[in-house]
């Protein structure tokens, strides 16, 4: 059997674990607001995941990390860290990136959030990068492939004048955070490995508003765009059916 393919209980659990981390974030909508600082963020997440969800916060102690999430404010690409020093601003533009365990198995997402009032660029960027995940999306099906998801992705970003993010990629999720395979999202279509139903990964494109090319911070987990230019992110965790895809962390606030 092939090792990449869940059975039937293994995607009946990630279904929860997936439908627990939408609760999250929305929990978590109405509580972003300029002035507060993203520790406060990672302190709200915690207590809710911990206390009202009895999951655990997948990410604290994964590879050394002391949070439950990230948090990537304005031209962060990724791995943002929480920090008290850390407020956040009218016209802000932050990805909330979390992960939740239950009962062995793990879901991953990401939203971005715009704080106050943003400017029309940073809303368009918001938006292409919305739409770009969805794109990768709907070409998810049993037969189809990796190559197809970054081709879609990276048409949209580029037709809007955007860059994809080379360095980081989506990946095989379940009772690892990190599994095979590797979701690339920039490539061909028709090319890279083939999908097969009961596959589970995260689709989780990075635009930018200029270059692709990103830096990592000496903090050893921050990465930033290296033109300082605005970025942003979205994540689901996705499963592979016969006829497309399904969303295990789609959220009550999305129209799909």
């Amino acid at each position: 059997m092939n090792s990449l393919i869940k059975s039937a209980s293994e995607i009946a659990l990630m279904r929860e674990s997936g439908k627990l981390l939408a609760k999250v974030f929305n929990e978590l909508d109405s509580f972003m607001a300029p002035g507060i600082t993203t520790l406060e963020i990672d302190s709200f997440v915690e207590r809710f995941i911990v206390d009202c969800l009895k999951a655990r916060p997948a990410s604290k102690g994964q590879y050394g990390y002391q949070f439950v999430l990230n948090s990537s404010v304005n031209d962060v690409v990724c791995h943002g860290v929480p920090s008290a020093a850390k407020k956040l601003k009218n016209g802000d533009i932050v990805n909330i990136d979390i992960t939740l365990e239950k009962n062995g198995y793990i879901a991953d997402s990401s939203k971005m959030y715009a704080i106050g009032t943003v400017s029309p660029i940073a809303k368009k960027l918001i938006d292409v990068t919305y739409e770009a995940m969805y794109k990768g999306i709907e070409t998810v099906k049993h037969g189809s492939t990796i190559g197809d998801i970054g081709a879609a992705i990276q048409e949209h970003a580029q037709k809007h004048g955007y860059s994809v993010v080379r360095d980081y990629c989506g990946h095989g999720i379940g009772k690892e955070m990190h599994e095979e395979p590797e979701i690339v999202h920039v490539g061909s279509a028709g090319t890279g490995l083939k999908l097969e139903a009961g596959m589970t990964f995260t689709i989780e494109p990075m635009i930018n508003q200029g270059t692709y090319k990103t830096k990592l911070k000496k903090d050893g987990w921050t990465v930033v765009t290296r033109d300082k230019k605005l970025s942003a992110q979205w994540e689901h965790t996705v499963l592979v059916t016969a006829t497309g895809a399904e969303i295990l962390t789609l959220r009550d606030s999305e129209p799909r």
